[in-house]
């Protein structure tokens, strides 16, 4: 088709129907122009195939472009929200939104990280808070997406996410959360699956790691339908799971935070294979094939057993003062547990997003800075399921709120412009969905409300919940009374009418879980899983992030409010809108399904193109045509202002240049007068004192005849006159000359005083120089030495604290490649110096709060510096992409060259060797538990001056710290895990751990004796059996220092 068949903006077609709106987008679909706009909409469909549309070189096309210069494409959208919110597009600075709408498997989720990357790119400043805010992403679709039929990628929530800027700098960002879909977790139907972070965690961990954890094969849980994945699938969650780990070190979760949070998942799942039995007097227990997965549970939960399994199968109730236990039946006692498990993982993702916020929180005082706003919706469409549920009604009821907002800035505010320039206008008529918002938001008769009603009562049912809707909206035309056996009704939404099944209304909207569940879990030895259910609100979490907060809310309450307050930051923002569209529904590439497709995409075109066409009959102006005038003739303007301000600041700097020149060549002119008048002074002082002494000799001569005298000393020649040049810079005491006190004085009226305060000046850097040398020094030897020392010595291509130029004289004559790496000396933090083809580069290594080593730039954290020099000798540095080869050594083979790594080999006193009970025979401490003795000393105290310790402290410092030097398979039990000691690390464990172990052992060894446990016709969930080579495995799997739990 001709290029006058595929424009790239609908709305300047002068005729527009079904026909050819679907002959325009699907040619421009077939020619992979992917993108298409309809006035300020932004259609997008997904290719379902890789297309040469988000490469770098195209992303650099779309900075600062016009609408009307380029393609049509995603980062056009990007680069107006964050032109528009600089003020640079004739609107002024504004805060932004963009609202990503459309079906499961409409690439919504792409599209809001292609947005992301973008964004930071027109931003760049080579800060780490660019390259953490990209990490979000991959982090939160771990913990919130999952695979169903429709989509692989689903989101399983919706997010708006807060970007705060200063200037053209991104100064933090802000996560909201909407409706997780916590049911998932127990529960998938036939071809979906449970989130990605299960099955990521058995592709990604290690045999070792399961251990830790207490995982066994995938195919033994319930709440993952017996099933894993293909071999190259789980090739990909392995990737995956890297990719969630380095996320979670490069944001700044701790390593005791990410092993809390995977047991507290690997205790979920072993919750769901917990099955229950009725006993003779009919109260509930575990079967015996359970009872490991029971005691599995309580380990990973940090929980007592017996404390756990009286929550499942019991509830406390507290009647005129008396505990009265009341016994659950096997249905309630199975709800109890996978209500836990729903709680628990709800909660873990909503830490996660509160955890988020809060280590990308803006630095800057908020209350006295203002930050302009990009915000990005990323939020699920209209569903209509073959049954359709609760969450279904708040997701529909979301997409509601965004029509309203739709139809608010396309219609409303737009005619309200027209309206108030005094120009002619017929006013379109539109679908106005206000009347079904008010269906479900208005109080007191309002479904949601109503609902809320109904969950305060106990002996309320779903049924009595769907009679008094019938009653109260009988005669309203958007809703309609269902006369089916199960308790429903049926709402007729802008897109279509939808019939909803009630059962388990009431009980989703309560979200209730038994007291005794909440003690249990607050007094869990687990740290994560107490701080989830012990309602600690901060002062930041009392208005929007309050995951856990002690105020007892409905869930449908906490949507509504939720909804507003987003709704209210949208209305205050300049809006922009991309609407996803899925081509087909098999997900094949290059096929469109016609219906499919313009059912997608016709009401959003037909609005636009109705508006613009209405514009062009009246001949009114467009709206996005007159801003990109307007923003040309600025951008002229503000060139010729910058070359008027140019010369302007050239002149008035050249005059005041002018005037300080004169003043000064005026007092050095007076400067030289008063030298050659003090000279003459001096030299007429001289010639008559020279006559007065002339005249006394004269007049002392006697008559007699002379008398022989002493010969007297010859003078002292007179000093020769001095040449003038010699006092043009000398200095000299200034002439005091009158001032006016409305004169400012200028450098030059008393050049000593000057000189001394440039030299006191001078005297402050040094000093601050050298003190914070001194406290770089003091960190490095307290927080870092035992991190980088290898097997007793620095590594040869780490130099300590030198400057610049010296690291660039060190790497003059190397080869390329050839690299080091040096402690900063003006903050807590390394340079890797790189030679280079050109020239030496210098590239920022920075320590994250968690302990993580990054270079500013990269999106890939490293637990040490030696692990981070090993990667990069394989993956190159961005941008140049150069991979480090040979380390440079030092000019010492024995010793380091450098005095602040020499300080730390200090030899110990010779009385601690023979009290530490090791022979002198070279099995005693070497040179390097001396360098790592020094780290337990102050720098400055003397050996003889230090603390008497006692023989068995001693010995048990002095094994601690061997086993710190050896950096091998030698490990330190400690309280809360073991201390591998590779580069100094510390290796976390759960706190049960030797329970988990046993729970493991247990559960191996039934499998063992009972190869079958449940058989296809015994009733009961069928559990595959562990294969022999994988159980002999686990079972020999053994983990450095876990001899010391076999001990207990």
């Amino acid at each position: 088709m001709a290029g006058c068949r595929m424009p790239e903006d609908l709305a300047t077609l002068s005729e527009l129907d079904e026909s050819v709106l679907l002959e325009v987008l699907s040619t421009r679909f077939r020619h992979d122009h992917v993108y298409t706009y309809v006035g300020d909409i932004l259609i997008a469909i997904n290719p379902l195939k890789y297309l040469p549309l988000y490469e770098k070189s195209e992303a650099e096309k779309y900075k600062s472009c016009s609408k009307s210069n380029l393609p049509p494409h995603i980062f056009a959208v990007a680069d107006r929200a964050y032109q528009s919110m600089l003020g640079r597009l004739a609107t002024g600075p504004k805060n932004q939104c963009i609202v990503i709408s459309g079906e499961s498997g409409a690439g919504k989720t792409e599209s809001t990280k292609l947005l992301l990357r973008q964004i930071m790119e027109l931003c760049k400043g080579n800060s780490q808070l660019e390259r953490q805010i990209l990490q979000v992403n991959p982090l939160l679709e771990a913990f919130g997406n999952a695979q169903t039929v429709m989509n692989d990628n689903s989101s399983r929530f919706g997010k708006y996410i807060q970007l705060r800027f200063r200037n053209t700098a991104v100064k933090g960002a802000k996560i909201n959360e909407y409706l997780l879909e916590k049911s998932r977790v127990v529960h998938q139907d036939e071809g979906e699956r449970n989130f990605h972070i299960f099955y990521y965690m058995f592709a990604g961990i290690s045999a070792a790691d399961q251990e830790v954890y207490g995982l066994l094969d995938p195919t033994f849980y319930r709440y993952l339908n017996h099933k894993y994945g293909a071999v190259e699938t789980i090739k990909q969650w392995s990737k995956k799971y890297n990719e969630v780990c380095n996320a979670l070190d490069m944001v700044g979760f701790l390593e005791q935070e990410q092993v809390d949070m995977m047991t507290i998942l690997a205790g979920i799942l072993s919750l769901g294979n917990i099955i229950y039995e009725p006993q003779e007097n009919g109260i509930l227990k575990v079967t015996d094939q359970s009872k490991g997965w029971l005691k599995a549970a309580a380990g990973q939960f940090g929980v007592e057993e017996e404390e756990l399994l009286k929550c499942l199968i019991c509830t406390m109730a507290v009647t005129r003062g008396e505990s009265i236990q009341r016994y659950h039946s096997k249905q309630q006692a199975e709800d109890a547990r996978d209500s836990i498990a729903k709680v628990a993982y709800g909660r873990v993702f909503g830490w996660i997003v509160s955890k988020v916020n809060q280590l990308l929180a803006p630095k800057e005082d908020v209350c006295t800075t203002e930050l302009q706003e990009i915000g990005i919706l990323d939020i699920f469409g209209f569903e209509n399921f073959a049954v359709n549920r609760y969450e279904q009604m708040c997701i529909n009821l979301a997409n509601e709120q965004l029509q309203y907002f739709f139809n608010h800035h396309i219609f409303i505010m737009q005619q309200k412009e027209y309206k108030e320039e005094g120009l002619e206008w017929e006013t379109i008529t539109y679908k106005d969905n206000k009347s079904i918002l008010d269906l479900f938001l208005a109080r007191p008769l309002g479904v949601f409300s109503l609902l809320d009603e109904q969950s305060a009562f106990p002996q309320a049912t779903d049924k009595t919940f769907v009679d008094k809707l019938n009653s109260s909206f009988k005669g309203n035309p958007h809703f309609k009374i269902d006369r089916s056996r199960t308790p429903g009704f049926t709402v007729i939404h802008y897109a279509g009418k939808i019939q909803y099944n009630a059962s388990g209304f009431l009980e989703k909207n309560r979200d209730t879980i038994p007291a005794s569940i909440r003690g249990l879990f607050i007094n869990s030895i687990t740290p994560l899983l107490s701080v989830l259910f012990a309602a600690i609100i901060t002062a930041a979490q009392k208005t929007e992030d309050n995951f856990n907060s002690t105020r007892k809310q409905s869930v449908g309450a906490q949507f509504r409010h939720s909804l507003a307050v987003l709704m209210e930051k949208m209305f205050a923002a300049n809006p922009h809108f991309i609407r996803c569209v899925k081509p087909n529904i098999n997900k094949l590439p290059d096929h469109l399904d016609s219906k499919l497709f313009m059912d997608q995409v016709s009401l959003a075109a037909f609005s636009l193109w109705r508006l613009n066409y209405r514009s062009r009959k009246s001949r009114l102006f467009f709206k996005y045509w007159h801003q990109d005038e307007l923003a040309k003739c600025i951008e002229k303007l503000e060139k010729a202002a910058i070359i008027i301000q140019k010369s302007y600041k050239r002149f008035h700097c050249q005059s005041k240049y002018k005037i300080l020149l004169a003043e000064l060549q005026n007092q050095r002119q007076l400067e030289l007068e008063r030298q050659i008048e003090e000279r003459r002074q001096m030299e007429l002082e001289q010639e008559m004192e020279r006559k007065k002494q002339e005249m006394e000799w004269k007049n002392e001569r006697t008559a007699t005849p002379p008398i022989p005298l002493p010969r007297k000393k010859k003078p002292l020649p007179r000093p020769r006159s001095v040449a003038v040049d010699k006092f043009r810079n000398a200095v000299q005491p200034p002439v005091p000359r009158p001032r006016s006190k409305l004169v400012e004085a200028t450098p030059f009226d008393n050049s000593r005083d000057h000189m001394n305060s440039s030299w006191s000046q001078e005297q402050a850097d040094k000093e601050h120089q050298i003190n914070q040398k001194r406290a770089t020094i003091r960190w490095f030897k307290e927080t870092q030495a035992r991190k980088v020392i290898q097997n007793g010595t620095f590594p040869c291509w780490f130099h300590g604290m030198i400057t610049r130029r010296e690291s660039e004289d060190l790497l003059a004559n190397q080869p390329l490649g050839c690299f080091l790496i040096r402690v900063s000396g003006s903050r807590e933090g390394y340079t890797l110096t790189f030679r280079g083809i050109d020239r030496c580069r210098h590239y920022m290594i920075e320590m994250q709060p968690n302990g993580r080593y990054v270079i500013l730039g990269e999106d890939k954290a490293h637990p040490s510096l030696p692990d981070l020099v090993d990667y990069y000798k394989t993956v190159g540095i961005q941008p140049f992409m150069e991979v480090l080869t040979t380390p440079c050594g030092q000019k010492c083979a024995h010793e380091t060259d450098y005095e602040e790594l020499r300080n730390l080999s200090v030899k110990t006193n010779p009385q601690e060797k023979l009290s530490s009970g090791t022979a002198a025979d070279g099995s005693t401490h070497d040179r390097v538990h001396n360098e790592l003795s020094k780290l337990f000393v102050p720098p400055d105290l003397p050996l003889s001056l230090q603390p008497e310790m006692s023989p068995v402290i001693r010995k048990i410092r002095d094994r601690k710290l061997q086993a710190a030097s050896s950096g091998g398979s030698a490990a330190i039990n400690s309280e809360n895990g073991i201390e591998d000691e590779h580069q100094g690390g510390k290796r976390t464990f759960p706190r049960l751990y030797p329970s988990i172990r046993l729970a493991m052992r247990e559960i191996q060894q039934v499998h063992e004796q009972q190869p079958t446990l449940h058989g296809p016709n015994s009733g009961e969930e069928f559990v595959p059996e562990l294969p022999p080579k994988q159980f002999k495995e686990h079972h020999r799997t053994q983990l450095p220092g876990s001899e010391h739990y076999n001990k207990k």
